[in-house]
């Protein structure tokens, strides 16, 4: 599948349990040969099969600041008592080779990627209603009771800034909302600002 889009960021975020992690493993899968998937860096706790390098690069708190510090991250910013960034060299390296880089982002990081990069790609995942969260938070068995009331406490202040994003996707079953997603790529691969080279060549040969 063609997208047409070419070096350009991919922000997903969403509120915890709205199962963005796995539609944009999805995303992957089916996109590998025009996607990379940008790693963060973060000081929370791996979760079960979740592997240094590859998920997240998994740092302590000092060496978290330390890289803040040495100026290593593009954005960074601190989500459920925990820090997350987003490592600048790996980011900025994909982007100039011209592949577009999907961005695992909490709506801090989100919005301070969109500064900088304001023709990205910004999507919001949203589930149906607020019990439906609660449910998957539950479900997955890896936050006690307490987390879980912080994370929907949290969900409600990331709605304040959902205005900041381009689409929000009610991810309602996993290959509809895959499906959705995929047409809002291609719909942005066909937009005129992003084909600028190609009007040009047109024009210049008629």
């Amino acid at each position: 599948m063609k997208i047409r889009l070419k070096g350009v960021p991919i922000v997903v975020s969403a509120p915890s349990g709205a199962g963005k992690t796995t539609l944009i493993n999805k995303l992957i899968s089916k996109l590998y040969k025009e996607i990379a998937y940008s790693i963060s860096a973060t000081t929370r706790p791996s979760r079960r099969n979740e592997k240094d390098g590859v998920n997240y690069f998994f740092l302590s708190k000092e060496e978290f600041k330390r890289w803040i510090d040495e100026g290593k991250f593009i954005e960074w910013a601190q989500v459920h008592n925990h820090y997350y960034g987003t490592p600048k060299k790996m980011f900025k390296e994909t982007l100039k080779k011209g592949y577009n880089i999907i961005m695992d982002l909490d709506v801090q990081g989100g919005i301070n990627i969109k500064k900088r990069y304001p023709d990205g790609i910004y999507i919001f995942i949203l589930t149906k209603n607020v019990d439906i969260l609660k449910r998957r938070l539950t479900r997955r068995k890896t936050d006690t009771e307490e987390s879980i009331n912080e994370r929907i406490k949290n969900a409600r202040e990331e709605l304040r800034f959902i205005k900041e994003y381009d689409y929000v996707v009610i991810n309602d079953t996993i290959k509809k909302t895959i499906d959705t997603i995929l047409a809002i790529l291609i719909a942005e691969g066909c937009l005129t600002k992003r084909n600028s080279s190609i009007i040009r060549l047109f024009k210049k040969n008629l």
